[in-house]
């Protein structure tokens, strides 16, 4: 789905990946749960595009939903992959950067619990750290934003000449607009907030989250 120009939404996705179109090739920010890459490379190709297009696979944070399909898309496009050195160290392991302990209704804590050990993705060796600031070539400039709170080493992405921020998991959007990084699966509260209250001044018109709808006229719509 269209977001603006050069700019989509893979759908039917869960974690949301975000595909940027350039000149110089294709941006794939996060890939889903293991065996989306399929639904990602399918929409690659109904654009027009090849898989060989796909030139960076940008990882905001490493849970499960967000690098499920990251092995398989890699090897597939033999794309350069960029991630947090956290989330990087995590990617390397297959495993999220920090533990989950879901709170709330004591069966989703023992059910988790359960499937926890289970919970592991592809190990993938990360050719690219991102740290606060760096700008990567895409969207007329993708500005790296160090965002932790859902995980350590979460990071943001924002297009200043766009207005479009791509927030991962540090907001996640619903009816009523943005909310934040859910209680439960948040390394730290205090962080997260913080996260939240930094990407509202940004000035992004739209946000783009890994759950839930694209944010557009984002002004007023952030949980802070």
């Amino acid at each position: 789905m269209k977001i603006i120009d050069n700019v989509f939404i893979v759908p039917g996705v869960v974690a949301n990946p975000y595909l940027i179109v350039d000149p110089d090739g294709l941006t794939v920010i996060d890939t889903g749960l293991p065996h989306s890459e399929k639904k990602i490379l399918a929409y690659v190709t109904s654009l027009g595009k090849r898989v060989q297009d796909v030139k960076r696979i940008i990882i905001t944070h490493a849970d499960f939903d967000h690098i499920g399909g990251l092995a398989a898309l890699q090897a597939a496009t033999g794309a350069r992959t960029y991630a947090s050195r956290i989330e990087a160290d995590a990617i390397a392991r297959g495993k999220s950067s920090r533990e989950i302990n879901p709170s709330g209704f004591s069966l989703r804590r023992v059910l988790f619990a359960l499937i926890r050990p289970f919970i592991k993705a592809t190990p993938v060796k990360v050719d690219e750290i991102l740290a606060e600031g760096d700008t990567l070539p895409v969207l007329g400039g993708l500005r790296v934003v160090e965002t932790p709170g859902h995980t350590p080493g979460h990071i943001s992405l924002f297009a200043p000449s766009a207005k479009v921020l791509f927030c991962g998991d540090s907001m996640v959007s619903d009816q009523n607009g943005l909310q934040g990084s859910r209680p439960g699966i948040t390394w730290d509260e205090t962080k997260a907030r913080e996260s939240e209250r930094k990407q509202a001044t940004l000035g992004a018109n739209i946000v783009c989250s890994g759950h839930g709808s694209v944010v557009t006229d984002a002004n007023g719509k952030f949980p802070v």
